[in-house]
């Protein structure tokens, strides 16, 4: 299960739809809202737990590890460099995207 908050979900409504992204929308076949439509399809909304600061350079990825605890998750998924570096959190792995793909059930 996909776990997210509201404030993790505004903000990934804001990237798909920058410029930056566009291509990579566009190749998609879909509009950034059906997209956003989709996500939202599979994923749960969580009120994350108070946490005491961990991230001291960049405090909105305590919101990351605040969501994560909340749902009880078994793995994070990031790029950030920060919430990578710290490898895990409370017992829950960090781990790049591509190293999530390993950990599927249906990739072992």
């Amino acid at each position: 299960m996909l776990h997210s908050s509201p404030k993790l979900l505004a903000e990934l409504a804001d990237v798909l739809g920058r410029p930056k992204l566009g291509a990579a929308v566009s190749a998609s076949g879909e509009s950034p809202e059906v997209l956003m439509q989709r996500y939202l399809a599979v994923v749960r909304t969580v009120v994350p737990a108070p946490i005491a600061p961990v991230v001291l350079a960049d405090p909105d990825d305590d919101h990351v590890l605040a969501c994560a605890v909340a749902a009880g998750a078994d793995l994070i998924v990031s790029g950030d460099s920060d919430l990578l570096g710290l490898e895990t959190y409370e017992g829950i792995p960090i781990v790049a995207a591509a190293e999530a793909l390993t950990r599927l059930p249906w990739r072992q």
